[in-house]
């Protein structure tokens, strides 16, 4: 992507566990005006049942609501759109074959992020919507979702903790209000589960301390709302929290929040777990006023996503960091990373697809490799998968972070399909040939030599078996009989996996 001219429109598109929410917007220099919002209320948290599975009756109006939005998005180049999925599909059993769906729908990929990478895009998406007269102000800031809740510590565009929490509007009104009914010993109740929840995370935040206090989502947005609308504050604080907690359960009901209190009649129903969060979270930070702000994660991923289009990716810096923290052999890396290459040019479109991403994913597999070795010299391919399939990586979608890792995990010994067990049927299928790329360089380049590989050739000759040829200059193999070893070994790992590899010297 950095290669390619940034879009003068970008759309984001969030997967929410209480709506579905669409963005467009213009690019102007750092600035994102937006053109058009849309939003679906689907309700997909309340579809999951006691086994963790979506029903069929959630899937299809997430199913419906992705057709609507799509429409809006048929004319977008791939690379301009970002979907985004998060806790509730991070958490659904049956979340594979709905993926499959609801991509066909939207017309666009639907990634899943991990609860620390959705924290990570919502602070990026108020940092870039507020305004602060000193440029490292430090914020808190909390986001109330369907599904969970996000709490991030930063300064300026970068944050500094990050942690998601399993609580969200939805979720949390289904289990302490089921039935609508508001009274003095369900909002305790609500409120002391949202406190305990909160525990583990509320020293080390308390610790950071912040300048400025922000709040992001439908639910704060809504209290900010009512708070101002009925007089009992100029904004969100402890005070008006309280006053609204109280009002609530004089109301009684969720059915007659809009009326007798003006809370925005498709939120009543979610309303009273949004608000024993938010008392929750603000007791347990000591926090007496919270700014509203509108600001949320798809901003972020229009942030996120455009930075992919200069050198201020976030992934490249994760990247980075990774090879920084674990000691790995940059020139190594460096020299695998331009094998692979090679071989991709001269495979585009027979031996793997032109897919921009995945081939942007491979080239990282390059670089880190070697990460395994930290850890342990034996079996370090497996350690490096693991590393890289289980820790934090900002700026990389779940399915992204374990392409990464299959493909770190399976560049030796032999190609195992358990490898890609879990990713989409497409990408098992596809994997090992990306895989087979990286092998062959790390192999090429097994002597650690700064010596160029003369005249390397990779193309794809017409068989019927997935065949790969490699041409090298005559005689070349027969002065390297370590590396025609090596290669005569990976043509039988290839076989084992139902491909061929000749070699031509």
């Amino acid at each position: 992507m950095p290669n390619s001219p940034r879009p003068e429109l970008a759309a984001a598109v969030d997967l929410g566990s209480n709506s579905f929410h669409l963005m467009i917007a213009r690019v102007q220099g750092d600035r994102l005006s937006v053109v058009d919002r849309v939003k679906e209320r689907v309700l997909l948290a309340a579809g999951l049942d006691e086994q963790g599975n979506l029903s069929a009756e959630a899937e299809d109006r997430a199913i419906q609501a992705l057709l609507r939005l799509g429409q809006r998005l048929r004319e977008m180049p791939l690379d301009s759109v970002r979907a985004v999925g998060t806790n509730t599909l991070r958490r659904a059993r049956n979340s594979e074959g709905f993926l499959a769906r609801a991509s066909e729908a939207l017309g666009h990929t639907i990634e899943v992020v991990s609860g620390r990478e959705e924290a990570r895009l919502i602070y990026l998406g108020v940092a870039h919507s507020v305004a602060d007269p000193v440029a490292d102000t430090r914020r808190v800031v909390i986001d109330i979702g369907g599904g969970s809740t996000e709490l991030v510590v930063g300064e300026g565009q970068t944050p500094m903790a990050a942690e998601s929490m399993f609580m969200g509007c939805v979720s949390h009104s289904l289990r302490f209000f089921p039935d609508g009914v508001i009274d003095d010993l369900r909002f305790e109740a609500a409120f002391i589960a949202a406190r305990l929840e909160m525990e583990p995370h509320k020293k080390l935040f308390r610790s950071l301390g912040w300048d400025r206090a922000l709040g992001s989502s439908g639910t704060i947005l809504a209290v900010d709302q009512v708070l101002r609308s009925q007089g009992w504050s100029h904004g969100i604080d402890e005070k008006g929290v309280k006053r609204l907690r109280r009002a609530m359960v004089e109301v009684g009901h969720t059915d007659r929040l809009a009326a007798q209190l003006g809370v925005p009649a498709d939120r009543a129903q979610v309303f009273p777990g949004g608000v024993a969060i938010l008392d929750g979270v603000m007791r347990s930070l000591r926090l007496n006023a919270l700014e509203a702000t509108s600001g949320s994660i798809r901003e972020g991923v229009l942030v996120d996503l455009l930075g992919r289009y200069s050198p201020h990716d976030a992934r490249e810096a994760t990247v980075s960091d990774l090879a920084r923290r674990w000691g790995i052999d940059t020139l190594q890396a460096a020299r695998v990373e331009r094998t692979v290459r090679v071989l991709l040019e001269g495979t585009f479109g027979r031996w793997v697809p032109h897919d921009a991403e995945l081939a942007w994913l491979l080239q990282r597999a390059a670089r880190l490799h070697e990460l395994g070795l930290s850890v342990a010299h034996s079996g370090y391919h497996r350690h490096g998968g693991y590393l890289l399939a289980n820790a934090d990586l900002p700026g990389f979608s779940r399915q992204h972070q374990l392409v990464l890792a299959a493909l770190v995990r399976s560049h030796r010994r032999r190609l195992r399909p358990e490898y890609f067990a879990d990713l989409p049927p497409s990408l098992r299928k596809l994997l090992p040939r990306y895989a087979a790329l990286l092998r062959l360089a790390v192999r090429l380049h097994r002597g650690r030599s700064d010596r160029p590989l003369p005249g390397l050739r990779a193309s794809v000759p017409k068989a019927r078996k997935p065949t790969l040829r490699l041409a090298f200059p005559p005689g070349w193999l027969a002065e390297h009989p370590l590396t025609a070893a090596d290669l005569a070994r990976e043509q039988g790992y290839m076989s084992e996996a139902g491909m061929v590899l000749e070699l031509e010297a």
